[in-house]
């Protein structure tokens, strides 16, 4: 009973949801509207189970003193300081988002550069790899390295300077080159999403009851 009473609303809901998208008109159409306002509410509550599940996690950590344990300490205090001034920017203005908010302040100077060091961190690996991939051993990495440095010159003002013809060619292989594999990929990601979302809908894709 607990499995069946899921799918058969997982079932119901992806049904309305295509044949409200074929048929726009009434009563689906509104069935769709009102599909999408019930995802909004369950997505809500959703986000309460993680925050749940996150807070039991660290806490466990802590408990049982796990290597890196110090790591939850510092989510703790990320958590707690987000939580409290996010309520308070919610409190004096209607949206914490606005500049000149403590919450906007504290994502300006916190968030912000965190992230810009973590991708910074990450151009590293990126150099890496791209090492490792554009080695020239056979024709098609040689063909491949010779793309990957006239598109990244080419992206760059350096690229203008030393030919001015080079961020044509550049943008050529992105508009001509590119667009055949890239269609390709998203015709696969298409179909793979349709597939996935048929195995869903009908029970045979189960691994978000376990």
């Amino acid at each position: 009973m607990k499995k069946r009473v899921p799918l058969l609303i997982t079932f119901i809901t992806g049904f309305i949801v295509i044949v409200s998208f074929f048929v726009p008109h009434r009563p689906f159409g509104a069935l769709e509207t009102e599909t999408l306002i019930w995802y909004s509410i369950i997505l809500g509550f959703t986000l309460l189970i993680g925050v749940d599940s996150l807070v039991r996690l660290h806490t466990r950590q802590i408990r049982r003193k796990k290597k890196g344990w110090w790591y939850s300490i510092v989510f703790f205090a990320g958590f707690f300081y987000c939580l409290t001034i996010g309520i308070i920017s919610l409190i004096r203005t209607p949206n914490p988002f606005q500049p000149g908010t403590v919450f906007f302040y504290g994502y300006e100077t916190i968030l912000i550069p965190l992230q810009s060091t973590m991708f910074a961190l990450l151009a590293f690996f990126v150099a890496s790899a791209s090492y490792r991939a554009f080695r020239a051993r056979n024709l098609d990495a040689t063909l491949l390295l010779i793309t990957a440095v006239i598109v990244m010159i080419g992206r760059v003002p350096a690229g203008h300077k030393l030919w001015t013809r080079l961020p044509g060619i550049a943008n050529w292989v992105f508009d001509v080159l590119q667009m055949g594999p890239m269609r390709g990929i998203m015709i696969g990601v298409a179909l793979g999403a349709v597939a996935m979302s048929l195995r869903l809908i009908l029970g045979i894709e189960r691994t978000y009851l376990s």
